[in-house]
C-alpha cells in the first residue's frame, strides 16, 4: 500500500496483523480499511510501544464549516451602514462559527414586520453591533439576504461611545451602563 495517497471508505489498506488501525480506519475480515475519504499515512511504532506495528490512518482534508441556507439563523457583524440597507460579515450559522467568508444584507424592509415604511437604519444598527437575524434568500452573488423582522432577531450585542457593553432596555433601545446613554436599536428579544 502507497500512503500519501487518496483513500476512500471501504478501501482496503493492509492486514490487521501488520498495522494498528488508526483515526478514519476500521478492522473488518483481519484487514484495516479506510472509513472516510482522505490521505493514508502510515506512522512508526514509537521505540518504547509493546505493539512494534506501524500505525495506519486517514486524514481527511480540511473540513468545510457550516454554509448559511435560507430559514436557518445566523449570527453576523454589522460592517457598513448604507441608507436602505445595513452590510453584515457572518460569523456563525445556527451555534457554529463558520470558516469561510459570508457576507449577508439586511434590506430596510426586511428589519422589521411593522411599519416598514418607517424603518431608519441608522436607529436599527451600528457598525460593530452584532445581530441574529434569519436568512431569507440567497441574495445575489456578493451576499445572502438576512431579516431581522422576527421578535428574537436583531441586535444582540452593541458597545456604547463610552466601550461598555450595553443593555437592552426595551425592544427598541439599548443602554449604557457607565453613561447611562441611551441609543436606539432593533433590539432581538431575549429567548
Amino acid at each position: 500500500m502507497n500512503a500519501n495517497e487518496y483513500r476512500t471508505p471501504g478501501e482496503v489498506l493492509g492486514w490487521a496483523s501488520e498495522y494498528v488501525a488508526g483515526g478514519g480506519t476500521y478492522v473488518w475480515n483481519q484487514k484495516v480499511c479506510a472509513s472516510v475519504v482522505g490521505i493514508a499515512r502510515i506512522t512508526p511504532a514509537a521505540a518504547t510501544a509493546e505493539d512494534q506495528k506501524p500505525t495506519i490512518e486517514v486524514i481527511r482534508e480540511k473540513e468545510r464549516g457550516p454554509v448559511p441556507e435560507p430559514g436557518t439563523v445566523v449570527t453576523a457583524k454589522i460592517t457598513k451602514l448604507m441608507p436602505r440597507q445595513a452590510a453584515a460579515a457572518i460569523v456563525c450559522v445556527g451555534p457554529k462559527a463558520v470558516r469561510e467568508k459570508f457576507t449577508g444584507i439586511i434590506r430596510q424592509q426586511d428589519v422589521r414586520a411593522t411599519e416598514i415604511d418607517k424603518v431608519d437604519m441608522p436607529t436599527s444598527f451600528r457598525p460593530g453591533d452584532i445581530v441574529r437575524a434569519e436568512v431569507i434568500s440567497l441574495g445575489d452573488s456578493r451576499a445572502y439576504y438576512l431579516s431581522t423582522a422576527k421578535n428574537e432577531l436583531g441586535v444582540v450585542s452593541a458597545t456604547s461611545d463610552a466601550g461598555a457593553a450595553m443593555v437592552p432596555v426595551s425592544w427598541q433601545e439599548m443602554q449604557c451602563p457607565i453613561t447611562g446613554q441611551r441609543e436606539p436599536r432593533k433590539v432581538a428579544k431575549v429567548v
